[in-house]
């Protein structure tokens, strides 16, 4: 009996002792989850920032964001390149007093130059026989209208011929007019086969009248050394050829002197 009841407390004591040890890992487990704990607890050191600053934090510390040193390098860097001749400390010290005006370059275009469109040459318009009047088309018939538009033009243009109009005003008017269309006569030449020559004028170039006849022939009449007559409404009037040798286009911005000549 006494050893059965000594295996028994034995026994206890071995359980006791296991449970001891058990109690004492945990309690082990315990220390190192403490230690854990305190490493993960100690301060964090100082000058190192884990967010971001606010407005009040930044004005406390004394802290600029990098967003503002890049915003003041960007504004440097344009006012320097915006106004080149001024100064650092100029810039500086107008922008403490008064507003700036940035001035604004602008960038040069080259300008692609135009090729103006030339017109024909005379010699491509002899070529091309533009002004060249065809023979089926030298009618006198064919020209009859043109003189009659031309009168009514002429009238017009000297406010009605009356018989109390002065002829002065009338030759001053003429010799400014355009004649294509006008019933024209030879009265005098260096050439005795042009006087008596008379017909609507067709074209007139600087030194030549080509005249259409009642005949249906195409004369050219140059100016030199010939007198011209001009009739409309019972009204004459004398050009001299050799004072006449301009284009109707130069005719109308000349002055024309009113002198007396006998040269032909």
């Amino acid at each position: 009996m006494r050893h059965g009841a000594a295996g028994s407390r034995r026994m206890r004591h071995g359980a006791a002792g296991s449970r001891r040890m058990r109690h004492g890992a945990a309690g082990s487990r315990r220390m190192r989850h403490g230690a854990a704990a305190e490493v993960h607890r100690r301060p964090k050191p100082a000058g190192m920032i884990y967010h971001a600053f606010t407005q009040k934090e930044a004005k406390e510390f004394d802290v600029q964001p990098a967003g503002t040193q890049r915003a003041q390098a960007f504004v440097k860097a344009f006012l320097k390149r915006s106004m080149p001749h001024m100064s650092q400390e100029a810039i500086e010290d107008q922008l403490q007093r008064k507003a700036v005006v940035l001035e604004y370059f602008t960038r040069w275009k080259r300008k692609e130059k135009r090729k103006k469109s030339r017109g024909l040459s005379a010699r491509q318009r002899r070529k091309l026989q533009l002004f060249d009047i065809k023979p089926e088309q030298q009618r006198y018939s064919l020209f009859l209208p043109l003189h009659e538009l031309w009168k009514q033009y002429i009238r017009d243009l000297c406010n009605g011929l009356k018989p109390d109009t002065q002829p002065q005003m009338i030759q001053a008017k003429l010799l400014k007019a355009d004649l294509h269309g006008a019933m024209i006569s030879v009265t005098k030449s260096k050439c005795p086969s042009y006087v008596g020559v008379s017909g609507i004028l067709l074209q007139e170039t600087k030194h030549v009248f080509k005249i259409i006849t009642k005949e249906d022939r195409l004369k050219v009449i140059p100016k030199l050394n010939c007198v011209f007559t001009v009739e409309i409404d019972g009204f004459l009037s004398y050009i001299y050829g050799s004072k006449f040798q301009l284009r109707s286009s130069e005719r109308s911005a000349k002055k024309f002197k009113a002198k007396g000549t006998i040269d032909l």
